[in-house]
């Protein structure tokens, strides 16, 4: 009796559970048409969606990083870097990013090192070698920036050119000071140093006049300074017939062909 108790229940859970799974099938296959149709619908709406063609992985990379430098460079100090809307950058920024990318192609112009701070600093004269030294910017950069990092921001740039104006202007107030060394370096450029002339010096003169020079090496060189090339540098055979280091030759010609003068009588 209990075996056939517990086949009837068995019977009746399995019953259960296929009428249970039965609405869910029919719900999947209906999604799945549904799904379909909206595909031959779009591809009807888009004959070309398929065919596109897809980019190698590269590309896209390119693409990526690309986007990413055009976002950096719309975005400002005022706007946040990254921002996607563009702002236009001001002769006291543009300037800072030139100077900040001078010397470095991995720089990114949003930071500048101590090299290219002096060199600014140089280069629009804001160092005059009176009221500012070399050494009062090179204090200044060490005060303003960050003490785990070796660069300074546009916003630390300001403050730094702020506390060389305060020294620079004494008898201006904060806001003419400041407003004075700005007008100094907007819309300014890194100064690039032309071709390094040779300085004449005694002992480059020495070593290069020809004329004290002893020995073998006296040899190479005619006394006009000239190089001799390989008669300069090789032992020349004569194969004239006289003998070596003979010093008069032709002479004998010239004696037996002088014309003889008559004797007056």
């Amino acid at each position: 009796m209990g075996t056939a108790e517990s086949t009837k229940r068995k019977r009746k859970s399995s019953n259960l559970n296929s009428t249970q799974t039965l609405p869910n099938s029919c719900t999947s296959m209906g999604d799945q048409k549904d799904h379909s149709e909206d595909f031959k619908v779009q591809t009807a709406k888009h004959p070309n969606m398929t065919s596109a063609p897809l980019r190698p992985h590269n590309e896209q990379s390119k693409d990526r990083a690309s986007k990413r430098l055009s976002t950096d460079s719309n975005g400002t100090s005022d706007g946040g870097a990254g921002s996607s809307t563009p702002v236009e950058l001001t002769a006291l920024e543009e300037s800072f990013r030139r100077f900040a990318i001078h010397g470095d192609t991995r720089a990114t112009g949003k930071e500048m090192h101590g090299k290219n701070w002096s060199k600014i600093c140089k280069d629009c004269g804001v160092i005059d070698g009176k009221n500012i030294t070399l050494t009062d910017v090179d204090i200044v950069f060490s005060k303003v920036k960050k003490k785990s990092s070796r660069n300074i921001t546009y916003d630390e740039f300001k403050v730094a050119l702020t506390e060389l104006a305060r020294k620079k202007y004494k008898e201006k107030s904060a806001e003419e000071a400041e407003a004075e060394v700005f007008k100094l370096i907007e819309g300014k450029s890194p100064i690039i140093a032309g071709v390094t002339r040779a300085v004449a010096s005694p002992t480059v003169s020495r070593l290069t006049d020809t004329s004290k020079f002893t020995g073998s090496h006296k040899e190479r060189f005619d006394p006009s300074g000239r190089g001799k090339g390989k008669a300069g540098r090789e032992d020349i055979v004569d194969k004239s017939g006289y003998v070596s280091g003979y010093k008069h030759k032709g002479s004998y010609e010239k004696k037996v062909n002088k014309p003889t003068v008559g004797k007056p009588m």
